[in-house]
């Protein structure tokens, strides 16, 4: 009990960007303005969803839930990492690095089911028209979303519970900007055999079992819209969700790079920079995806903007 006493109370030290000091301040203010960028960016599409009748209807109430929880992702990650930019504080405590560890992985699988579910409803909507407004009613919307934020947190606690029973012993020095667990388990002065294999597990069930659903929703769009006679009803088809499409292929392909690929493939400080485009950029274009190749949302702007000017 002792030793659990000693490893609880002990903090850790996140170095970040201290690699590249001279850098720190630049760093820190593209941080700040993506941050504010992202907050703002996925507001007004909340705000939009919410004050709009033309959007109303199942397809954005799921994209308002993607921005909800972009703006929680980044705010996991950002201030931390924006006061270890500006050397106010790289400690971290042992309660508060696991809780942002659980929390961020909490929101990454939550994401991976919330963009299947998504394609479910683009599914519905394209290759069940008819059968569509009946199948997706808003008790539906609202029980698969909220399907997504429990299935993601309980998901991510079995990898972070089994990463609290760890010892830590000599300089809990994390070399990330964040909690992770890879860098944590580094730490680690006992065995990890088990943590590697749980991780592997939940981390391929968490994202290769939406990611399947996926292709195979989309699979049987692409039929469906193939099979519209029209090229302008094709064309009509695929807009509603190609920003869906980009969307799922750049969290996908930014995650398969960080966490898929081989570990030490690349230099340490260089894994920092992937992941910065993954944890931090990434919750940045998704709002401008949306409201730029989506006449609703633009429509729904322009609507918006004359209510506040007049």
């Amino acid at each position: 009990m002792d030793g659990l006493n000693q490893t609880v109370e002990k903090n850790f030290i996140i170095l970040g960007f201290s690699s590249f000091h001279e850098f720190e301040v630049p760093i820190f203010l593209l941080i700040l303005l993506v941050y504010l960028t992202t907050l703002a960016g996925n507001l007004v599409i909340i705000t939009l969803v919410r004050v709009e009748a033309c959007l109303s209807s199942p397809m954005y109430f799921f994209i308002s839930s993607l921005s909800f929880l972009e703006i929680l992702y980044v705010s996991v990650t950002v201030p931390k990492l924006m006061a270890n930019l500006l050397g106010i504080s790289k400690s971290i405590s042992y309660i508060g690095c696991f809780t942002q560890l659980y929390v961020f992985h909490s929101l990454g699988i939550t994401e991976c089911v919330l963009l299947a579910v998504m394609s479910f409803d683009r599914f519905l909507a394209i290759c069940n028209p008819l059968r569509y407004k009946t199948i997706m009613t808003n008790k539906l919307c609202f029980t698969l979303a909220v399907s997504s934020w429990l299935v993601g947190f309980s998901a991510a606690l079995i990898p972070t519970t089994l990463a609290t029973r760890l010892s830590f012993c000599g300089r809990r020095e994390i070399n990330h900007f964040f909690c992770d667990l890879a860098p944590i388990l580094n730490l680690a002065c006992t065995d990890i055999s088990l943590n590697i294999a749980v991780n592997s597990s939940v981390a391929g069930c968490a994202t290769m079992i939406p990611f399947s659903m996926i292709i195979v929703f989309y699979i049987n769009i692409i039929i469906a819209i193939l099979r519209i006679k029209s090229a302008e009803g094709r064309r009509k088809a695929f807009s509603t969700c190609s920003s869906h499409l980009i969307v799922v292929a750049l969290f996908y392909g930014t995650a398969i790079i960080v966490y898929v690929r081989p570990k030490g493939s690349y230099p340490v400080d260089y894994d920092k920079l992937l992941a910065l485009m993954y944890a931090v950029f990434t919750p940045l274009f998704n709002p401008f995806i949306y409201s730029l190749r989506n006449n609703d949302v633009k429509e729904a702007v322009r609507k918006l903007y004359k209510r506040l000017t007049v």
